[in-house]
């Protein structure tokens, strides 16, 4: 099995730094996918209450047959969820539909600023951890002034950012802003959702070293840094995605990719992101 690399995060927990997401995996296909996943080596599984599959990541998991320390766990509060009680509420929602009796990661799907309530929701995460219901808590799609105001008015900075993060739209501002305060970045939508594995550069690269475009850009994110978790349906990509052990990127071809940078956000703005984003 690909031995993958981990990350310590600011709690000293550690996450294995590739994962397998499963953001828009249906529910009746989850547990076949994630279990492919794991069997191939996989050993960090991200879900979120808003994908509605949180069930079958959990039967996956217990399918397995490895130890329930063994494989890292991460979801997420619905935005509909948010506030105090209801972020309890749903925590536990979400430990029933896992099947599981703590979860490795909980996050803060989105900031949803218009509604105020991010900083009473951080509260009850808070309690999570402490009581032991999971091992580490963070945020997702949380801006500079957000992350500001979280850690102006609660105690716990959190572990994670999980962000949009990909070639050509690499958020450089929000990566410094979250690194200085001791947040790890966590990439979503590695590959720009497809769109970046078609550059000239990206390509050629893939070339020289005899691999595929998007083992290239995965290897980009890891060589920075970054927690990584691509998503695929195909059992042949999903291995390959886990297959980017075996070379490394030079500098000057780091700096190429970086060049990439265009602003091109394949996602929802978390500055103007509606309560309906994963309700």
């Amino acid at each position: 099995m690909t031995q993958i690399p981990d990350i310590t995060l600011n709690n000293g927990v550690t996450i294995p730094q590739l994962g397998f997401g499963t953001f828009q995996v249906a529910e009746d296909q989850t547990q076949r996918i994630v279990e492919s996943a794991i069997e191939t080596g996989y050993r960090h599984i991200d879900t979120a209450a808003g994908y509605y599959n949180e069930a079958g990541v959990g039967a996956a998991v217990r399918a397995s047959g490895l130890a329930r320390e063994d494989v890292f766990v991460t979801t997420k509060l619905r935005n509909g969820d948010q506030g105090y009680d209801n972020a309890l509420a749903a925590f536990e929602a979400s430990r029933a539909a896992l099947d599981i009796d703590y979860v490795d990661l909980y996050l803060v799907h989105w900031p949803v600023p218009s509604k105020g309530q991010y900083v009473e929701t951080w509260k009850a995460f808070e309690k999570l951890l402490a009581d032991g219901a999971v091992r580490a808590i963070g945020v997702s799609n949380f801006l500079p002034e957000h992350l500001e105001t979280l850690l102006a008015e609660t105690d716990v900075v959190p572990a994670v950012n999980q962000i949009e993060v990909h070639p050509t739209f690499q958020q450089r501002k929000l990566v410094e802003v979250s690194r200085a305060a001791g947040i790890a970045i966590e990439a979503y939508s590695p590959l720009g959702r497809g769109a970046d594995l078609e550059s000239d550069e990206v390509t050629s690269i893939a070339a020289a070293h005899g691999v595929t475009p998007a083992q290239v850009v995965i290897r980009w994110h890891l060589q920075q840094d970054h927690i990584v978790i691509p998503k695929s349906n195909n059992p042949e990509r999903i291995a390959a995605n886990l297959d980017v052990l075996g070379f490394q990127l030079t500098v000057d071809e780091i700096e190429q990719i970086s060049s990439l940078e265009a602003g091109n956000r394949t996602g929802a703005d978390p500055a103007t992101a509606e309560f309906t984003q994963f309700r």
